[in-house]
């Protein structure tokens, strides 16, 4: 009895011993590591790493940019239920432990003894919290040591819902998704307060094997996890056994939903991001920037359409190039061997790959396998535009029958007849659907398409302000991302005319005034070879005024004014104009648009002229917001301005960043010589070469085509007094586009559809005349004013003192010849 007295004391002192040193352990641990733990505090301080999003002026997303997934979302916004759905996942006791719980822990112990696994997991949500925003992931004791000291530290000094408000939106829940708000949209595309509750519970199930339990990647394991949690809750007497067994047996439903782009508009998604990075570094793609474009959904998505179309167009005039590849079918292939062949051929825009399986000539309809499609059916209908490619000048005989075009095993592109959902369910890495579409469905119906060769851009800006209405810079980014609108330096063609008439008008020339349109050769030693320019018909036409010669677009007549005006004062004169002469030949050729601009930079000075010649600035970025709502830069507003501008600059009152909250467009060109181009290029849509244009209906619309040698190059720029508009047209590597192809018949119709939306509903918008115009009653054969009675004189603008001089009276009686009305400039 005495020697287990003794063995028990023995055994006591022990236990004392040994809790005493582990008290002293623990202490000297929790001494030496809380100098380095970071303060609480510091976790409402915390940006989550929250990607940029890009946005239109009517608030519709266009492009989002981060490796992260996140929105953030109060705790106030998640439903009860899918709290609990978490909590009993992760950490059912989390309103009652004081940040660690060692029941949990045992618990989780056993299981990992009993079980092989973990079910419910040894680490509380506050020791997630500190550990995810805090700490690294080794798996050391150190690290564990500093997760339990930080969960205890973060449960005095923080609320529990602003703990579990923080873990929720922390998280990672698999396919780049962080937060229950964006694992929601990922595998829902649903909000998180829209889900049932099997798809609360499923995402639940998450946090503990992000991969290992995805419903995408490992959709058993992740419905084994999903009912485990179901039970979890309704032995928590979380859910009715009822709202048990519906939750159990419902149907897996997540599939992956990448971001949802509303508008088409990838060339200014890239534009707003290369924007961003050189504002805030890679601060933009983590910060939760909010970045709202000056582009309307409404019209941008009319501009990414109307070129498309545009480019398709002219690629289908120009005849069928043939298959983008084979497939043997000789072996026995199945549906599923045909898909994964068509894999190496990937989507563009509309265009899906597909393979020609069957040809019935007798029925005329071809039967294919369209990737993402699934079967498809061609009808001859659809096939008698595929003539076969000779040059961009002939094509071939028109098919009679399906096999004149295509044979078993070719590889083609074809296009959805009718608008469709074009999201199934697919795996994220593939971009295939996970489950073949159901062959009871009916082929869907397709037309026969290819990829265009051939490229163009579309930009749209206010006039008044400079802010870019719509702009797309090629047929598809996923094709290419060379933004043509803005790289891209090509000759202007005629489009260039316009700006060389309005340093004519400014130097003292007229509409009325006449000038012949006759041959000319020059010997210039600044040219290769002698040069003999002609008209695009090949004719020549006599004397002719200047607003009849920019109206058709005579060649010889804007050669013989550049002579007149000089190829330097011009060249200074665009300088005046803000536009680059960097690329501009200093030769009579520059009257022909020899130089080089981008579409951008054409658009831009169409722009000055649309506005009554005040500068131009183009902008994308409106405005931009932090994470928090806060407003951190906004584009200034702009006022023309015709005099003391710079005073007006300087003066101008600053914003919280120190940039100006208003900038002042000073005057470029004169008034009145604007006014009178605008008269001259509205008769180019009423009477020239822009009468395409007059399908708007509208009689405020001016322009310009233009077409460089060859058919290298088309274009059109139109505008009226509030928005102008350029659209361009050719190869990126410069090739004739075929002699039948000029700027009305290629670049005029992707202009026309897009205005179509644009002005929809918008009033006539005219320049108001200034002040100094006089409108009077010409002879037109000789510019000069008018006798009394004449037949055929018409009415013109002037410049007050630039009228033409009275009649003398000797000449007023009709039939006489006044000796100064002969033709001036006519050599």
């Amino acid at each position: 009895m005495i020697q287990i007295f003794r063995l028990s004391r023995i055994f006591a002192w022990l236990f004392l011993t040994g809790l005493s040193l582990a008290a002293i352990v623990t202490s000297s641990f929790y001494l030496y590591l809380r100098p380095t733990l970071p303060a609480v505090d510091q976790l409402l301080d915390i940006k989550l790493q929250t990607p940029l999003r890009v946005y239109s002026a009517d608030n519709r997303l266009i492009a989002e940019f981060g490796e992260k997934r996140r929105t953030p979302v109060t705790i106030e916004q998640i439903p009860t239920i899918q709290l609990q759905a978490f909590l009993a996942a992760e950490d059912a006791g989390f309103y009652d432990h004081m940040g660690v719980d060692f029941k949990g822990l045992l618990r989780a112990a056993v299981e990992l003894a009993t079980t092989g696994s973990i079910q419910s997991g040894g680490s509380t949500i506050t020791m997630q919290v500190a550990k995810n925003y805090f700490l690294t992931r080794d798996r050391t004791f150190l690290r564990k040591f500093n997760e339990i000291l930080l969960a205890i530290q973060i449960e005095r000094e923080l609320e529990k819902n602003t703990i579990l408000e923080l873990y929720l939106n922390k998280i990672y829940l698999g396919k780049r998704a962080y937060g229950i708000q964006a694992a929601a949209q990922v595998y829902y595309n649903k909000n998180v307060d829209e889900l049932n509750l099997a798809q609360m519970a499923m995402l639940a199930g998450l946090p503990k094997a992000p991969s290992a339990y995805n419903p995408l990647a490992n959709p058993r394991r992740a419905m084994i996890r999903r009912n485990w949690i179901l039970g979890r809750m309704r032995d928590l007497h979380m859910i009715s056994p009822d709202d048990y067994e519906r939750a159990v047996n419902a149907p897996l439903t997540a599939k992956y939903n990448a971001p949802a782009s509303e508008v088409d508009a990838d060339y200014v998604a890239e534009m707003a991001r290369m924007e961003m990075v050189s504002r805030f570094g890679e601060a933009a793609y983590t910060d939760g920037f909010d970045v709202i474009l000056t582009v309307r959904g409404d019209r941008q998505q009319a501009a990414t359409t109307a070129l498309r179309d545009g480019i398709a167009n002219y690629d289908s005039r120009h005849g069928y190039r043939g298959p983008i590849g084979t497939i043997d079918l000789a072996g026995d292939l199945s549906a599923a061997d045909i898909v994964g062949e068509l894999r190496n051929y990937p989507r563009i825009e509309s265009l899906y790959p597909a393979a020609v399986t069957a040809i019935d000539d007798e029925a005329g309809t071809v039967t294919l396998l369209a990737r993402r499609l699934g079967p498809a059916v061609l009808a001859m209908e659809d096939l008698v535009w595929a003539r076969p490619y000779r040059s961009v000048n002939a094509t071939g005989p028109e098919p009679k029958r399906p096999s004149d075009v295509l044979s078993a095993g070719d590889v083609v592109y074809v296009t959805p007849k009718q608008q469709r959902d074009d999201r199934p369910v697919h795996d994220e890495a593939e971009g295939e659907p996970a489950t073949p579409r159901d062959a009871a469905q009916p082929p869907v119906a397709v037309a026969l398409s290819q990829l265009p060769e051939v490229q163009g851009a579309l930009i749209s800006l206010n006039a008044q302000t400079g802010a870019i209405e719509a702009l797309t810079g090629g047929y598809s980014f996923s094709q290419s991302n060379y933004n043509r609108a803005t790289q891209a330096n090509r000759q202007p063609g005629s489009t260039f005319k316009p700006f060389l008439y309005l340093a004519a008008l400014e130097q003292g020339m007229t509409p009325a005034t006449i000038y012949n349109d006759a041959p000319i050769v020059f010997d210039d030693p600044n040219l290769e070879s002698t040069w003999r320019p002609q008209n695009s018909s090949g004719q020549f036409y006599g004397p002719t005024r200047l607003r009849e010669a920019l109206t058709r677009s005579r060649n010889l007549v804007s050669i013989r004014l550049l002579r007149d005006v000089g190829i330097q004062h011009t060249l200074d004169y665009l300088d005046q104009l803000g536009i680059p002469t960097a690329n501009m030949q200093k030769d009579l050729s520059l009257a022909l648009g020899s130089g080089l601009l981008t579409p951008m930079e054409l658009a831009r000075g169409f722009a000055v002229i649309a506005n009554g010649g005040y500068d131009v600035q183009p902008y994308l970025i409106s405005a931009i917001y932090d994470s928090s709502g806060k407003e951190v830069y906004r584009a200034p507003t702009v006022e023309l301005c015709d005099d003391q501008c710079e005073h007006k600059q300087e003066a101008a009152e600053l914003t919280e960043d120190g940039a100006p909250a208003v900038r002042y467009a000073p005057r470029l060109a004169d008034a009145r010589s604007v006014y009178i181009l605008h008269s001259i290029l509205r008769d180019v849509v009423r009477r020239g070469t822009g009468r395409r244009a007059l399908a708007l209906g509208r009689d405020d619309i001016g322009g310009k085509t233009g077409t460089t040698n060859q058919q290298r190059d088309t274009w059109f720029a139109g505008f009226n007094h509030h928005m102008a508009t350029t659209v361009w047209l050719g190869f990126d590597q410069p090739a004739p586009l075929g002699r039948r192809e000029y700027g009305a018949s290629t670049a005029l119709p992707p202009w026309l559809e897009y205005m179509k939306v644009a002005l929809a509903d918008e009033p006539a918008a005219f320049m108001p005349q200034p002040n100094g115009i006089v409108s009077v009653r010409i002879d037109p054969n000789t510019g000069h004013r008018a006798r009394p009675g004449q037949d055929g004189a018409l009415f013109e603008l002037f410049r007050e003192e630039q009228a033409p001089a009275p009649l003398e009276p000797d000449f007023n009686a009709i039939g006489s010849e006044s000796p100064q009305s002969l033709p001036q400039n006519i050599f």
